[in-house]
């Protein structure tokens, strides 16, 4: 199998003349990147550092990461270069996570100080980079989020966002906010409902419950449960099952976006409701909401910790 991997700061899209060249060498600072040639597929694993969550870097990079894709993936881009991409995975490399969601931190401090202008541009960049992903970069690929851990918040958004799920057996998923008396503001509704419907979306996002991949998947939700440690041989086996359809596939999956299409201006609108709903919430809910952070930073620091070496006997 040929690897073209990068893991550092991103290259200026600009400095490419060929699409897969281009692709193969972008480099960003949170997300480690690789073409896989002989699969066609183009793969991305979060790494936002100290923070198990969307942080403000993390973010730009995958903005800019979807801008590079999106205009090497152009159709006469893509005529030039043999159609290098079909399909694109993104995962982490947060150990047991996928992503926690939205920087709790960041929201209490700013709900803190009544700035609903930071909060609005936290979300609206959020929603962008979960739109990008939803539109697939405007081209004929095939989405695939690797759930390797738990999803929670605007993490399984984000997951929701793809056209497949493919979740290792103990990957968890939910919706936490409704324990510090607010919504996830940054897609679930729009997603779930289009997926379960209204009423069944509403009752899990008012539930703060967390799903098993099991249930997730009887739900229809996840696609594809692999067993733990193997996500990456379950996304390349999916992939390799469906490449002689791919064709059919990515042009089915255009006719589900222009059928139950989910526009930029709408999660933008509710992500304006979201935040302007934060700031009514109390100073208790802003403690509560400061305890699942520091519980979500000893639960990253215990993980990053060495395994200690067992003595010889």
């Amino acid at each position: 199998m040929t690897f073209l991997a990068t893991t550092d700061r991103q290259i200026p899209p600009a400095s490419f003349a060929n699409p897969a060249r281009g692709i193969a060498n972008a480099r960003f600072a949170t997300l480690e990147t690789r073409l896989e040639t002989d699969t066609s597929s183009f793969w991305a694993y979060m790494r936002p550092g100290p923070k198990p969550c969307f942080t403000l870097e993390l973010l730009h990079d995958i903005l800019a990461q979807q801008a590079l894709l999106r205009s090497e993936l152009a159709p006469e881009r893509r005529a030039e270069s043999g159609s290098p991409v079909n399909y694109y995975v993104m995962g982490s490399r947060l150990p047991g996570m996928f992503n926690l969601g939205g920087d709790l931190a960041h929201f209490a401090d700013r709900i803190r100080a009544r700035d609903l202008g930071a909060l609005r541009r936290y979300g609206h960049l959020c929603v962008e980079a979960i739109h990008g992903n939803a539109e697939a970069f405007q081209a004929p690929v095939v989405t695939i989020a690797m759930i390797q851990g738990d999803t929670l918040g605007g993490g399984f958004e984000c997951a929701l966002a793809f056209d497949v799920i493919i979740a290792e057996r103990s990957a968890k998923f939910g919706l936490p906010e409704i324990l510090f008396n607010l919504y996830p503001g940054m897609g679930a509704y729009s997603f779930l409902s289009r997926r379960l419907g209204q009423v069944q979306a509403e009752r899990m996002i008012m539930s703060g419950k967390i799903y098993t991949a099991e249930e997730m998947h009887a739900l229809g939700i996840v696609d594809v449960i692999a067993e733990d440690g193997e996500g990456e041989a379950a996304v390349r086996a999916y992939i390799d099952r469906n490449s002689r359809k791919h064709n059919a596939q990515s042009a089915m999956l255009r006719v589900r976006r222009r059928v139950n299409p989910v526009s930029l201006i709408e999660l933008k609108d509710v992500v304006d409701m979201w935040a302007e709903t934060a700031l009514g919430i109390s100073e208790m809910d802003l403690r509560k909401m400061l305890r699942l952070t520091q519980a979500q930073d000893k639960r990253i620091a215990a993980a990053q910790q060495p395994v200690p070496a067992i003595a010889a006997e």
